[in-house]
């Protein structure tokens, strides 16, 4: 008979087992699947947060059980949420954006022009890539999304076309930019943790974006529809209710501006959405009156009031063509509120899992068995698209793992460069796809399109991953020192 080892210290942390780690993981996808199953796409306004809360409180017995204290386990929630801040704010901005662009004609300029360029032939290609275009000039994903990709969205359901195939178009292309751009957090963020030089990521991020990305325009392009569509009332409609100019499209050269400049996203949109508020009352100043619904306030202050309404709450249009009216009522402050709660749900879920050393444990379980190149980037990517999963963020799905393979790549003689593009090539693309994961649940609200709609024609965030496998068991590209350099990049040289 063996002996059992003493039990460690009041409040000292055991290390959690395989079986410890899995437990709250496997409560997650049941509880989700059930979420889904009996509220369809509704899950995201409510029944998944319950989800989320629930599997918290189910990592956070096993926490106490293995001796972390209740103390550590509230300030590791508090700082999760504490990181997600900027990310509150920022969608918070974008739902007063829409609602200022919407009031203002800057959406149904982008609509009434788009309209009279783009052909269903060739839409859904031309969304990908011109997205793509403007994503690696400014480095922001979500900013495309929040601005370009709504104009898209729009002039899709006025040709009558697929919302669910042009936000895949949206994503696959604002994926590519965020991938390719060093000016992009995540790009930064891989780089950094890895080990890995920030030109030299991007560089050889190329090899495995560029075809997923000419793959996803070839696809979309075989999806384009050869029919005509018949855009007169539309046009027509919009000239009548909105000045149709392109000053009205100052705000979103201005987005673009500011995000160049690197000014913060938050400053950047909400800059945007300020800027489309003046417009309103510039060129639409009897739709704020209209929107402002007082006749006994003096026109200044409804004009403050219908700005200010869109702001908060957002713009309902009612010229009484339906099909305006359903392409111009959006936007607000308060239309982002159940994907802020999503948000703050799934981060204080994965703070406990990574407090509690089971993100950790589970990661180590991937390690374990790799033999080969190609089974180690594997385990890598797997580790990723996991993390986007179970821990909801983006950013622990990329820090996460680049810590923890960063030795094993360095054991087997390859740069650090070959696991900061495994990890973007996964981490990254792979996030909008999950809609509990803080990137799927902004993209949903976004884009008025639910995560698992659109997630099967989001290629470029399919196709990525599958690349970067692929020249991995080939061998290709898989980075090696030359005699003259170390085998790793310092993390500072990577700022």
């Amino acid at each position: 008979m063996t002996d059992v080892p003493p039990p460690p210290p009041a409040g000292s942390d055991r290390t959690p087992s395989l079986l410890d780690a899995c437990i709250p993981a496997v409560a997650l996808i049941v509880f989700l699947a059930t979420s889904y199953l009996l509220y369809g796409d509704k899950a995201a306004q409510g029944p998944n947060q319950i989800a989320l809360l629930f599997c918290g409180l189910i990592a956070c017995g096993i926490a106490v059980k293995n001796g972390v204290p209740w103390s550590a386990l509230r300030q590791a929630t508090a700082d999760g949420i504490a990181s997600a801040l900027s990310a509150i704010f920022i969608l918070l901005a974008v739902g007063a954006l829409i609602g200022t662009w919407a009031l203002s004609g800057t959406i149904a300029t982008m609509v009434y022009y788009g309209l009279q360029v783009l052909s269903p032939h060739y839409f859904y290609a031309s969304a990908a890539l011109i997205c793509a275009v403007v994503a690696t000039g400014i480095g922001s994903s979500w900013t495309v999304a929040g601005t370009i990709g709504i104009g898209l969205i729009g002039i899709a359901g006025n040709m009558g076309l697929s919302p669910e195939i042009t936000a895949g178009a949206v994503i696959s292309g604002a994926y590519f930019g965020d991938k390719a751009s060093p000016l992009s957090d995540t790009v930064n963020l891989a780089a950094a943790a890895s080990g890995s030089d920030l030109f030299q990521h991007t560089r050889e991020s190329l090899w495995t974006s560029i075809p997923a990305l000419l793959l996803s325009l070839i696809g979309f392009a075989l999806l384009g529809q050869p029919s005509e569509f018949e855009a007169t009332g539309m046009l027509s409609g919009l000239t009548q209710h909105f000045v149709i100019t392109p000053w009205t499209l100052l705000p979103l050269v201005l987005v673009f501006g500011l995000a160049i400049l690197r000014f913060p996203p938050f400053v950047t949109i909400f800059a945007g959405a300020l800027l489309g508020g003046v417009l309103a009352v510039l060129f639409n100043a009897n739709q704020v009156i209209a929107f402002a619904k007082d006749a006994s306030l003096p026109a200044p202050l409804a004009l403050i009031k219908g700005i200010w309404s869109a702001l908060a709450t957002g713009y309902v249009s009612s010229t009484g063509q339906v099909e305006i009216d359903r392409l111009l009522s959006r936007g607000g402050m308060e239309s982002m509120l159940n994907t802020v709660w999503l948000i703050l749900t799934a981060l204080a879920f994965g703070a406990v899992l990574e407090r509690a050393g089971l993100l950790k444990r589970l990661t180590e379980a991937a390690i374990s068995g790799v033999r080969s190149t190609g089974s180690l980037v594997v385990a890598v990517v797997g580790t990723c698209i996991g993390l986007n999963v179970i821990a909801s963020d983006q950013y622990i799905a990329i820090v996460l793992p680049a810590r923890m393979f960063r030795v094993e790549f360095d054991r087997r003689g390859l740069l650090p460069v070959a696991l900061s593009r495994a990890v973007g090539d996964s981490a990254t693309v792979t996030s909008p796809l999950i809609p509990w994961n803080s990137c799927g649940a902004y993209m949903a609200a976004t884009l008025g399109v639910p995560t698992l709609s659109y997630a099967g024609f989001a290629f470029f965030s399919l196709l990525n991953p599958l690349a970067t496998v692929a020249i991995a068991f080939l061998g290709f590209r898989m980075r090696r020192p030359e005699a003259s350099e170390p085998a790793a990049v310092k993390p500072d040289r990577a700022a």
